[in-house]
């Protein structure tokens, strides 16, 4: 059977429909299902352990096998990265097969293309046979196999994935009578359980916002004011007014926000997805940014009122001692300014999603390819280098689109009527370049607690609700 030349790790995620941020989640998941004991690395029990929790009989060698395929240096053990350069080369390989196979290349493998590639390789079989080796492998029983399926049915076979070899792991595993308890752990497939992902996400940003109040306060108390004012002097201002309390003004909103945001854009984006990518819903670099800077720009217009609520109550002066009432706050805007008041400063805000998402995007990859060159002699980053460069690039995406924050913000905080336009003047003649990037210092402040709260917070939940 003739082997497709060019098979790159691109078209393996193209067949998976998946990033390479959710194919790292996965892998980085399937890992920690056998590592169990949070060893950070994975010993032959901890293997021979989890292939039986699969129900595939000890008999059968696979663990000692997989063992030693997965032990590159041969030290007794298997760390993240050995690991992850045998599921890479298996799932290359998995894919070469699964397209010789699929001869019409319509993303699918039909019972008769199976049956086909058998008899080619002198495999002998009925049609009840065929029957029952597509209904095993064809989880949603739809008739045909897709490369996920194939890839879920082999990705821990360790021997060389010939079609005869398969044909023998199907004969030797999946007719022994296991009812549902054979079934891949959650982090084989990229359909985990969402919600409580959605959750685990959630909760992990209040805590991060919740932490990081103080320099958001401060960042949106600095982008407002036209006069030079320093960060000490502000911080004082702040605390003379409310007191400690007055660094947590308009977090309730900010953390309300997390929830609704999150689960808008995530639906968006899986909307959008396929309608960008076309039939299939494939798509590339470009159009997973375009689709993720769409979903963005329709979560960000759904709960932009109370983005504006929040910095209305984040830079108004304290009556008495004593912030406003949310709901009195919120009247007064409505009656005073009416329902297009709670849309201010919103263009400037859309604008800057695509240059963000590019900016970071591209700032991630590259600081990984270096990190990678450089730092880790071509292994793959661990999860506190990933950390590192999606911080680092974090930063960086703010700080090129931070002018459009400050536009946006003093658009908000100014009751009477103001466009983009007359805002970037008003700031450009009466401060200069330097008036767009007041606050910047908080703001770049919050990028490594924010971001390492949120990651320690997001773990702890995983563990906690059995995501891992």
């Amino acid at each position: 059977m003739k082997k497709p030349a060019s098979i790159s790790m691109d078209h393996v995620l193209l067949a998976l429909r998946e990033t390479s941020e959710e194919r790292e989640i996965r892998i980085r998941s399937l890992f920690d299902f056998f590592d169990n004991s949070s060893l950070g690395f994975l010993d032959y029990a901890q293997i021979e352990k989890g292939l039986a929790s699969l129900q595939i009989p000890p008999e059968y060698k696979y663990a000692r096998d997989l063992f030693r395929v997965c032990d590159a240096n041969r030290d007794g053990r298997v760390d993240y990265h050995e690991f992850r350069r045998y599921i890479d080369a298996k799932e290359l390989e998995l894919y070469r097969i699964f397209q010789a196979i699929d001869v019409a290349h319509n993303g699918c493998i039909l019972p008769e293309e199976l049956w086909e590639a058998l008899v080619k390789a002198g495999i002998e079989i009925d049609d009840e046979e065929l029957a029952r080796f597509v209904e095993h492998v064809d989880k949603d029983n739809n008739g045909t196999i897709t490369f996920e399926e194939w890839r879920d049915f082999l990705l821990l076979y360790p021997h060389e994935a010939t079609i005869e070899n398969i044909y023998h792991h199907w004969e030797r595993v999946c007719l022994i009578d296991i009812g549902e308890q054979a079934v891949i752990p959650d982090g084989i497939s990229k359909h985990v359980k969402r919600s409580r992902l959605l959750l685990a996400g959630g909760l992990a940003g209040a805590v991060s916002r919740t932490a990081t109040a103080p320099l958001d306060r401060l960042k949106v108390v600095l982008q407002v004011q036209r006069a030079h004012a320093g960060v000490l002097p502000t911080i004082k201002k702040i605390w003379r007014e409310d007191k400690l309390r007055g660094f947590f003004r308009g977090n309730g909103l900010n953390v309300m926000k997390v929830a609704p945001e999150s689960a808008i854009k995530f639906c968006a984006y899986e909307m959008l997805k396929p309608m960008i990518g076309g039939e299939g819903g494939d798509i590339g670099t470009s159009a997973r940014l375009l689709a993720g800077g769409m979903a963005g720009a329709v979560a960000q217009t759904a709960i932009y009122p109370m983005d504006l609520v929040k910095t209305r109550l984040q830079t108004c002066v304290s009556e008495g001692g004593k912030a406003p009432k949310l709901w009195k706050l919120t009247k007064d805007i409505w009656v005073r300014e009416g329902p297009r008041a709670f849309y201010k400063g919103l263009f400037p805000s859309l604008i800057g999603i695509i240059p963000y998402a590019g900016i970071d995007l591209a700032a991630y990859e590259t600081l990984k390819d270096l990190s990678r060159t450089y730092i880790l002699q071509d292994t793959e980053p661990g999860p506190l280098i990933q950390l590192s460069c999606g911080m680092t690039s974090g930063a960086l995406g703010a700080s090129c689109v931070y002018p459009l924050q400050v536009v946006r913000t003093r658009m908000q905080a100014d009751s009477s009527e103001t466009t983009m336009r007359q805002e970037f003047m008003k700031t450009m003649r009466g401060e200069g370049l330097r008036g767009f990037y007041r606050g910047l210092l908080p703001n770049l402040l919050k990028v490594v607690p924010a971001a390492s709260i949120t990651y320690i917070v997001y773990e702890a939940m995983k563990k906690n609700m059995a995501l891992d």
